[in-house]
């Protein structure tokens, strides 16, 4: 597969999914039927696990591109201000269209970190691909998909694997769209809560995605450690122990971070676990969905992370 040299040249990644406007509150538990409760902090920024993704990426030193539909709403423009922001490229698939732009009501419990998502997603949306999606996957290290926008998904990781792309699925859920982006998928990132069609757990849907020819299958477990599956061996990444207080985005940051080191063929995919395990430890340390990428460079010293030319 094709990957960024090992240079100051900054990767690029494509990713292709979904953009919502979360609107979050920590609160000391969660309300009770009818209950009513005022909480302690409220953070509005943009999420969705293909935005999150991306937001990470270009922390660590990519150049991120995220193919989404927002169109032309009040709370798109919000979503793409936020994005620009943290220095992610946003390329609109329903740019002069009025669509329902979804929006994430989220709770996170302070005690815990733990968080409740109420959202529109976009698993059913019928946007088109844009016209330069094929000119925005040539020129990309890696692609990675989360299985919203479906049409949009499918084009993205065709032209990714005719290219011979590291293509990264990102599996929280089963989606319909899976049954297509699989057989196209160079690393499958599957959450502890996906499963094939059949498959009674994490280590039967990665025998299943390995059969389909899936070359790489990651189990990412919460705290506990991170399964791989590739070319033939197989391991365990133990995830660093943090005091956990926040958990939204974290699944969506490790994904990110697993793109971007992706692009570093000198990294085995042990390294690249461990990398990115210790980004989605990052942000369950720090309140709030963005505060988090100001304490990236602490957590790898300089040299391990390429900075963007600007």
């Amino acid at each position: 597969m094709r990957n960024a040299p090992v240079s100051e040249k900054a990767p690029v990644g494509v990713f292709a999914g979904l953009a919502t406007l979360d609107v979050i509150h920590r609160v000391a538990k969660a309300p009770a039927v009818n209950q009513k409760i005022t909480s302690t902090a409220q953070f509005v920024a943009a999420g969705g696990p293909a935005a999150n993704a991306a937001v990470a990426f270009a922390a660590l030193g990519g150049e991120a591109i995220l193919v989404t539909a927002l169109g032309d709403d009040p709370v798109a423009d919000l979503i793409r201000a936020d994005l620009a922001a943290y220095d992610v490229r946003v390329v609109d698939a329903a740019a002069g269209t009025i669509r329902a732009v979804p929006v994430s009501a989220v709770s996170v419990v302070e005690s815990t970190g733990d968080r409740s998502v109420v959202s529109l997603d976009a698993v059913n949306s019928d946007a088109p691909p844009p016209a330069d999606l094929d000119e925005l996957v040539a020129g990309a290290d890696v692609v990675l998909v989360d299985g919203h926008h479906p049409l949009i998904a499918r084009a993205a990781v065709r032209q990714a694997s005719a290219r011979g792309i590291t293509t990264v699925v990102d599996a929280g859920r089963w989606k319909p769209v899976m049954n297509d982006v699989i057989s196209h998928a160079t690393d499958m990132v599957c959450s502890n809560d996906f499963r094939m069609p059949g498959a009674d757990d994490p280590g039967s849907t990665a025998a299943a995605l390995v059969r389909s020819g899936v070359r790489t299958v990651v189990s990412t477990h919460g705290g506990d450690p991170v399964q791989w599956w590739s070319d033939g061996e197989s391991g365990c990444v133990p995830v660093e122990p943090v005091v956990v207080v926040d958990t939204l985005g974290a699944g969506d940051a490790f994904h990110g971070a697993y793109a971007y080191f992706s692009t570093q063929p000198e990294r085995g995919v042990a390294e690249r676990i461990d990398r990115s395990a210790r980004v989605a430890a990052l942000r369950c340390s720090v309140v709030g969905p963005r505060a988090w990428l100001s304490e990236l460079p602490s957590e790898f010293p300089t040299g391990l992370i390429r900075k963007r030319e600007r």
